[in-house]
């Protein structure tokens, strides 16, 4: 069954420099990342870019409003994803555990649909 493992992080602060992380800030991620392709359990997975970069699209009484920005409000964001293949949610959580992210934020764990299964093609 596949999960994605949502990753929640404090923003960055508005004045921090617009550069890259050094190397060895990412090596936890590359690590993390090789050990989910070894397992064999590795969908995908990407970083996102930040929140000032996101456009929220609503529509409401068939008016289209767009908000520069997240909808919600809180005080984490979203900062990348991975989709993993598991037999079920124990080793789910337990690659969620193993996330980098997890030791300084959150991660969601939650079932991917199975359209297939719903009747839908």
């Amino acid at each position: 069954m596949q999960y994605m493992l949502l990753i929640y992080s404090e923003p960055a602060p508005a004045d921090a420099p617009a550069e890259p992380p050094a190397m060895e800030e990412m090596k936890p991620w590359w690590d993390y990342d090789a050990l989910l392709h070894e397992k064999g359990v590795h969908v995908a997975g990407a970083p996102l870019h930040g929140v000032e970069s996101a456009t929220t699209i609503r529509v409401r009484d068939g008016e289209t409003i767009t908000t520069d920005g997240p909808f919600a409000e809180s005080k984490e964001v979203l900062g990348g994803y991975y989709i993993i293949d598991v037999a079920d949610l124990d080793e789910a959580n337990h690659y969620a555990e193993l996330c980098p992210g997890a030791l300084y934020g959150s991660i969601e764990v939650r079932p991917v649909m199975d359209m297939d299964e719903l009747g839908f093609e």
